[in-house]
């Protein structure tokens, strides 16, 4: 790291970090409110950010309410992560035309702009991680998302009031950050407009040289401690990510799965919404003029399509669909990945309709575990 030292901006120098970051070419996403709630979209200046506003989240309930306090961060997280900026909805992998008798097949490629992810929340630079040891990670890269992440610049802004359906403490990715930015921004009570800055590379030093600042002082640091201590105490949800592999694996017929299949929709939301889910399908369309194109588009383990083999799906009923998302979540990609798929970014409670919370649920089969044996063969019974 080219410096320890931490300075602090106001919110003109909040303005001028967006303004170095793209004049150095980045084209800068951000947080703003549209459609009544918050999003990402590209912004130019620091008046587009979501000045005063403040969300209000519970299981299936997402309300934007405004205030005069003058935070820009003010804000848990939105439906949108910074997944679609890696991991687009929708790419083209390849297309083909055909030349008379012959067919030219051509790469497509991806030459969008390097993006800086600016306000991303702890959580969502840890969904950067784990969706990186999935599709970075993997024997064959996948070459979209591997380009996308090493160009991108990641502002993250470490959170100061999380939602009632937060529980990243229960998976250590926030509300602080450690690691895995170029630039870390807290915003400090007291003053408004006021922010420490900590720099995690060398070229998050680079960019902020031309901001103007001054060197932190340990009262920064003990405001910034407040800030975290604050967002810490204001999270009530828990999961026990190192108990929840085994607990899962140990409990696939537990009747819970069905009383859960009796309140879920099967409608994807929660895959959507979640920063790390990676399920996708790949498709092939024509026309008239002989074009072939061969895309890939995000795909939900909800659908009942997504596990069609020959002669039908693997999984028919909702209660198998969600128990292959949960346990998939927090169980078999510890086995398969090393690490948890989960964030606790608490987005899958926030936005699904029914208001399922996955860690009720884990607590529920907890509450009974070891006490339901069966000997009879889930893919049997799912069917």
């Amino acid at each position: 790291m080219p410096s320890p030292d931490a300075v602090v901006i106001d919110a003109n120098g909040v303005d001028s970090l967006i303004t170095s970051l793209r004049a150095q070419g980045f084209r800068v996403m951000g947080p703003v409110v549209a459609n009544g709630a918050i999003v990402h979209r590209e912004i130019r200046a620091a008046k587009q950010l979501p000045v005063g506003w403040h969300d209000e989240q519970e299981p299936g309930s997402y309300r934007l309410s405004h205030g005069d306090d003058g935070e820009m961060f003010g804000w848990a997280v939105g439906p949108e992560s910074f997944k679609q900026s890696v991991f687009p909805s929708r790419s083209v992998l390849w297309r083909a035309r055909r030349d008379g008798q012959d067919l030219a097949v051509e790469a497509t490629g991806d030459d969008v702009a390097p993006e800086a992810f600016f306000g991303a929340r702890p959580c969502e630079v840890a969904a950067l991680k784990v969706l990186g040891g999935v599709l970075a990670g993997a024997a064959s890269p996948d070459p979209v998302f591997t380009r996308r992440r090493e160009t991108a610049f990641v502002v993250t802004v470490e959170c100061g009031r999380p939602a009632a359906t937060c529980f990243c403490t229960s998976m250590g990715s926030g509300p602080g950050a450690a690691a895995d930015f170029d630039l870390a921004l807290t915003e400090l009570a007291g003053p408004s407009g006021r922010f420490l800055v900590r720099v995690g590379s060398e070229r998050g030093a680079a960019v902020l040289a031309g901001v103007a600042s001054r060197p932190a002082t340990a009262e920064d640091h003990r405001a910034r401690d407040e800030v975290l201590g604050h967002a810490v105490a204001a999270i009530s949800r828990t999961l026990d990510a190192e108990a929840a592999p085994g607990l899962l694996a140990r409990n696939l017929e537990h009747p819970r799965w069905d009383d859960v299949a009796g309140r879920c929709l099967a409608c994807g939301n929660c895959t959507l919404v979640c920063p790390t889910c990676f399920c996708a399908a790949v498709e092939e369309t024509t026309d008239l003029a002989g074009t072939v194109e061969e895309t890939r588009r995000w795909d939900t383990c909800f659908d009942l399509a997504h596990s069609y083999l020959h002669g039908g799906s693997v999984r028919v009923s909702t209660r198998s669909r969600y128990r292959q998302w949960m346990t998939h979540k927090l169980s078999t990609w510890v086995d398969q990945f090393g690490n948890s798929g989960c964030v606790g970014c608490g987005r899958c409670i926030t936005w699904c309709p029914a208001g399922i919370d996955i860690t009720e649920e884990c607590a529920a089969i907890a509450a009974s575990d070891g006490a339901v044996k069966t000997s009879e063969p889930t893919a049997v019974r799912d069917r």
